[in-house]
């Protein structure tokens, strides 16, 4: 999914891009898809010509493949993990490591995307690469619609264990503990549903990657454990201020991770065209929409479409909305 988004979005700038996959099935997809213009028949034939090599597999083959990699191209990488994967680069001429905060919970070409990566983080490795092939790999990525950030590969998966490694965990972890009460799923709603999304992600690359970065996560595991001690210590207290002030904090730090926005609610109705009808209001009110989630009814009926506009714009496109005949929610 990845490695045919890159391919989508590099062939729209004019490259030529030749793939390889040892699933020939995956590589006929990327090519029929247009995310290839040409499907190699093994590796060293796809990077024979090259001027650019993107590793797009499981962190445990991107390490295999670099290893017996022979180019003087620039390679790069899409792994979630870093730090094996730059060790295992040691010996090439030309290495970035890379990796796009983008991504799906579904596996495959078919998921793929040329606009997966507008305005997502992309991360640079520094570890042994020249200031020649960071500066080329900032301007693919940026081609590419992403922002390019640089840092080191143990400080990626420190950061990566925390904020997409442990949520892969608790998302698994929160559908399990659900699935235990007989009535809970069937009443999980928005929130639930938001904070458990990752756990529909392809198992088995998953697996692998937290193995890789055990020691990162475990330590992260160790202070989430610690942490709701602290809670289920309160909790047993009846302590509501303490609860009162944690909750406080965190609502802060998450309020301060985004850019201030005012949500505007739109009742929709189970009906063909609800969409549309939002979608011209929109363009009639010109407001630029941060971000929107539809939460919906498990079993149809309608829901509620949240658009978070700019302040100063909710009430333009609350007018537009209501003259589209919409039901304005919260």
């Amino acid at each position: 999914m990845i490695g045919t988004s890159v391919g989508l979005s590099l062939r729209t700038s004019g490259w030529f891009v030749t793939g390889w996959d040892p699933d020939q099935a995956a590589a006929a997809d990327a090519l029929e898809l247009g995310g290839i213009d040409l499907a190699a028949a093994g590796l060293a034939g796809a990077i024979e010509q090259a001027d650019l090599v993107v590793l797009a597999g499981p962190p445990a083959a991107v390490v295999i493949d670099l290893a017996g990699l022979a180019t003087d191209a620039l390679v790069t990488d899409v792994a979630g993990v870093k730090v094996p994967v730059v060790r295992a680069a040691g010996h090439l001429r030309h290495f970035v490591g890379g990796h796009p905060m983008a991504g799906r919970e579904h596996a495959g070409p078919k998921a793929a995307s040329a606009a997966l990566f507008r305005g997502a983080t992309w991360i640079l490795c520094t570890d042994r690469a020249s200031d020649g092939d960071l500066a080329n790999m900032k301007e693919i990525v940026i081609s590419l619609g992403a922002v390019p950030v640089t840092m080191t590969a143990p400080e990626h998966d420190a950061a990566v264990a925390v904020i997409s490694h442990l949520p892969q965990v608790l998302a698994s972890v929160l559908v399990q503990v659900a699935a235990r009460d007989p009535h809970a799923l069937d009443l999980a709603a928005g929130s639930f549903r938001d904070l458990t999304r990752v756990a529909l992600s392809e198992p088995a690359w998953w697996a692998e990657l937290l193995v890789i970065n055990q020691g990162e996560l475990r330590r992260v595991l160790g202070s989430l454990i610690e942490a709701l001690g602290v809670w289920s210590s309160a909790l047993e207290e009846g302590a509501v201020e303490r609860l009162a002030t944690q909750l406080g904090e965190a609502r802060n730090l998450r309020h301060a991770m985004a850019p201030p926005v005012v949500a505007v609610g739109v009742v929709m109705q189970d009906r063909p065209g609800e969409l549309g009808a939002v979608g011209r209001a929109l363009a009639v009110s010109g407001v630029d929409v941060r971000d929107l989630q539809l939460r919906h009814g498990p079993h149809g009926g309608g829901g509620v479409l949240t658009l978070s506009v700019r302040p100063g714009e909710a009430e333009t496109l609350r007018a537009a909305l209501a003259e589209e005949g919409f039901e304005l929610g919260e």
